[in-house]
């Protein structure tokens, strides 16, 4: 949704602007909230999300359209792959590389608009090196939000110990597996693979040891929690999810249904701008610099300006929460400061358990795999 600087200037105008966007993505007005239409089914809260997506997209067409005919070679067509032979591969993913720009494309294919992460940031890629390194997945990893309710009821914290140990903790932004490979229930593989020992190495040798940014503590305790929140609703990837006869998802309950997705059809740029024009963004350590806190404090300043409940910000699409513990203890470790008892499965081990336990059955009884042609996988013609 494109604003002009006329409405921009105008508090009438941007106020019908919000409430304009809201009720065309879907929403109904009542009392100063909204409440989101039926979402009976993945594709009711696909087409809600629809908008947000898009806006997405079209965001990140200059940067990456002139290379997809590139990043389209490294996605598979479904009658290239052979199951017997499917071999995965993680690797890391650094700043400036032909990973980066795949990763980046990969995941504006989700039904939902995921974000580039916060903070401290971790993000890999699954190939296939059995099949000329086609992608399998990706898997991104970021700083948690603060509070979460159903995480932080399952560890048994405090606001004294999320504060001390919230820095084990990193949160999956996105997740998930590529055509064809998701027909083979690779999205369970991604999943196990984010709790494996290269995830683990690959947390310790980027961030242990590093001082942190605003309390300038030096950070020595490894990774102990991965959490994540299902895309549409519950979640049949991460159910039943079970790795050397553990859990390793475990749900714990849903989100509030808050978030700012209805305005990320092009409205929260705007808002940003006008919360930029007429608000004061809240006081903040030197370190982090100036302006607001997050995007949260962009939305509710600017909603409350333009005399709008930030209700608005309850948009009602409940997500469900899951947390991979990775030690033996990880409960312990963040609530009491046990030294970690980390589990140690390497990703080659996690992958062939993955091929046996669910890949070679799934390959066995549904073929629909062989019928996927990458080209339908275009963003842009």
């Amino acid at each position: 949704m494109d604003v002009n600087e006329k409405t921009l200037r105008s508090r009438p105008r941007m106020r019908a602007a919000v409430i304009d966007s809201l009720t065309q993505q879907g929403f109904t007005l009542s009392e100063g909230k909204i409440v989101a239409p039926s979402m009976d089914s993945k594709e009711s809260l696909r087409a809600l999300h629809s908008e947000a997506v898009g806006h997405q997209r079209e965001k990140s067409r200059p940067g990456l359209e002139r290379h997809e005919r590139v990043l389209l070679k490294s996605i598979a067509n479904g009658t290239e792959i052979d199951p017997s032979k499917i071999r995965p591969r993680l690797a890391q993913v650094h700043p400036g590389t032909e990973e980066e720009l795949l990763f980046r494309w990969a995941r504006l294919h989700w039904s939902i608009p995921t974000s580039a992460g916060y903070g401290r940031r971790l993000r890999f890629v699954v190939r296939d090196e059995a099949h000329n390194n086609k992608l399998i997945g990706i898997l991104g990893l970021s700083d948690p939000v603060f509070a979460l309710g159903g995480r932080d009821d399952w560890i048994g914290w405090d606001s004294e110990g999320r504060r001390e140990r919230l820095h084990q903790v990193m949160d999956a932004f996105v997740l998930g597996s590529v055509p064809p490979y998701n027909m083979l229930l690779a999205g369970k593989l991604v999943a196990l693979l984010a709790t494996s020992a290269e995830v683990q190495d690959a947390y310790a040798g980027r961030y242990c040891g590093r001082a942190s940014l605003i309390a300038s503590k030096r950070r020595h305790a490894p990774l102990a929690l991965i959490t994540t929140a299902s895309a549409l609703g519950r979640s049949s990837v991460y159910s039943r999810l079970r790795l050397q006869g553990r859990k390793a998802a475990i749900s714990v309950g849903f989100t509030r249904g808050s978030g700012d997705f209805q305005f990320a059809n092009g409205l929260y740029d705007a808002l940003s701008a006008y919360a930029a024009r007429n608000c004061t963004a809240t006081a903040k350590h030197s370190n982090w610099g100036s302006g607001f806190r997050n995007r949260r404090e962009v939305v509710k300043k600017a909603l409350q300006h333009l005399g709008l409940n930030d209700a608005l910000m309850y948009h009602g699409v409940q997500r469900e929460i899951f947390v991979f513990p990775l030690a033996t203890n990880t409960r312990e470790a963040l609530t009491k400061g046990d030294e970690l008892a980390p589990y140690s499965e390497s990703a080659e081990y996690i992958s062939e358990f993955w091929k046996l336990r669910w890949m070679f059955p799934r390959a066995v009884r549904d073929d629909r795999y062989k019928s996927f042609d990458r080209d339908s996988w275009r963003l842009w013609t």
